[in-house]
């Protein structure tokens, strides 16, 4: 079956390896980026399945106008996968207002914006698939990246609530949670305007290991990942919510589930029986 795909973030990465493989499926794919210039290889690789879009997420006027671009090239939208995104470190006291807002705009209100303009159109063709690409970070925080934490949970919260109100339309939901994959995510981290020495021993070695990760030999290929994205999609039976992807991502949302029963089970020891006082 061909679908017609939406991606957001198709520069070097993820996204771009998930539309690579789109459109070696022979699926057509709109790709975006806030630079088409970033869009080129892609649109030559694969003339007539590809179709760049320029895309600032932060601006609405651009996303309605990504969107009606990309139903009007391929004919309707089938799977919108919100990937866009970008990292930001800084620990909770050094990070500005205006800076925690920019990266709400790109991993929540963005994606959200996205989803309410497909929406309609899913609806209306009885089918679709929204795809919100998620993190280790929408299942624990890291020191350094709490900004980035927030908005992931924030998405997944978002696509909790958007699959039980969209699933009985046709419309299925997914969140996907990337393990370590060679993306260059560490080496394009950018970090607070405010750097205070009091977090230099919490964060300092957490963005060392971030700089150096998406250089890793035991990073994972962003091919893997689309690779198993396609399979989701493709899958006829009912796919979970929430999907991990990489063995690493499973061995770290295991620690976190972990983690997550021990704290119940010490704030039920807490709290129930007489009180103390």
């Amino acid at each position: 079956m061909v679908r017609r795909w939406l991606v957001t973030g198709c520069s070097p990465g993820l996204g771009e390896a998930l539309a690579a493989a789109a459109a070696r499926a022979g699926h057509r794919v709109a790709v975006t980026a806030r630079k088409t210039a970033a869009l080129d290889d892609l649109a030559a690789a694969w003339p007539g399945r590809i179709t760049p879009i320029a895309l600032e997420l932060r601006d609405a006027a651009q996303c309605e106008e990504a969107v009606r671009t990309a139903a009007d090239r391929l004919g309707g939208i089938d799977v919108l996968v919100n990937n866009a995104g970008g990292g930001l470190f800084g620990a909770v006291e050094e990070v500005s207002d205006a800076e925690l807002r920019d990266q709400l705009e790109t991993l929540v209100i963005g994606p959200w914006r996205l989803a309410r303009l497909v929406l309609p159109l899913m609806r209306a063709q009885g089918h679709g698939h929204i795809v919100n690409v998620s993190s280790l970070a929408g299942r624990m925080a890291f020191p350094g990246l709490g900004e980035y934490v927030a908005g992931k949970y924030a998405l997944e919260g978002m696509s909790q609530a958007l699959a039980a109100e969209a699933g009985p339309r046709g419309v299925r939901v997914t969140v996907v949670e990337p393990g370590v994959f060679a993306t260059r995510y560490g080496t394009s981290l950018t970090e607070a305007g405010r750097r205070m020495p009091e977090y230099a021993e919490p964060t300092g070695a957490m963005l060392d290991a971030f700089r150096v990760m998406a250089d890793d030999a035991e990073s994972g290929r962003p091919e893997d990942f689309a690779a198993r994205v396609l399979d989701i999609v493709a899958a006829d039976a009912p796919t979970p919510l929430r999907v991990p992807i990489g063995d690493d991502a499973y061995a770290y949302v295991d620690m976190a589930e972990q983690a997550a029963r021990e704290e119940l089970a010490a704030a039920r020891a807490l709290v129930q029986g007489p009180p103390r006082l």
